[in-house]
């Protein structure tokens, strides 16, 4: 079913990695386009080692898979600039926007552009 919805231009994500029903099995046995790493992880990873260490290895794993990857939580630039530097180009979280209507979201990346090009080229010193 998962493949069905793929053909129609659909993307999966695995949402919440490392928590809950998220497991190898699913990824073996599902197809899918990207890995959302748990926003948990996220949080501790600045003060504890094993959830860096974590988030490392799912970006490793999601490589090897050759799937993306998306953090989850991201509240502030340090946390960014972290997830960045170890291979995840994807996140989500209060950082960039709380959740917004639909109405809001066409002047919110009208906006947010440029602020996201300054960062990402404070990241990638471009």
């Amino acid at each position: 079913m998962l493949q069905a919805i793929r053909e129609l231009g659909v993307r999966v994500s695995m949402d919440d990695f490392g928590t809950g029903y998220s497991s190898l099995a699913y990824l073996k046995n599902f197809q899918f386009d990207k890995i959302k790493i748990d926003r948990c992880f996220v949080q501790g990873m600045e003060s504890n080692a094993s959830d860096a260490a974590i988030i490392e290895a799912i970006i490793s794993l999601s490589k090897g898979i050759g799937v993306g990857t998306t953090a989850e939580g991201i509240e502030t630039e340090s946390q960014f600039q972290i997830v960045a530097a170890k291979g995840c180009c994807e996140g989500q979280g209060y950082l960039f926007s709380r959740p917004l209507t639909s109405g809001d979201a066409e002047k919110f990346i009208e906006e947010y552009t440029i602020k996201l090009e300054k960062m990402l080229n404070s990241i990638y010193n471009i």
